[in-house]
């Protein structure tokens, strides 16, 4: 099943985003490689496709679990997570009907 994974930065996220962000997209590339991610990036702080400095406020993912509990798990162990990169984190399932 899809679950959405939104997590909401810390203020001033960006240094801590830089320093976590390889083992972070490195772990998102296992999901990718197995065709598990329906779709992942970050909210800019800007209405801008290049936020610069002003850095990110949070993410979206959209990635295929077997159950809530490993969505949750998975989530929680985020490189991100562990670099102080995000606030809150919320996971949810969640159903795909478009496109």
């Amino acid at each position: 099943m899809w679950y959405a994974i939104i997590s909401e930065d810390v203020e001033n996220s960006l240094p801590l985003r830089v320093k976590a962000r390889e083992a972070h997209l490195a772990r998102m590339q296992e999901l990718v490689t197995e065709n598990r991610v329906l779709i992942a990036g970050p909210h800019p702080a800007v209405d801008s496709e290049d936020s610069g400095s002003a850095g990110f406020t949070g993410s979206l993912l959209v990635i295929d679990f077997p159950s809530l509990e490993e969505a949750k798990a998975w989530a929680n162990d985020d490189p991100y997570v562990a670099a102080g990169v995000y606030a809150s984190v919320t996971v949810k399932p969640f159903k795909k009907v478009l496109p």
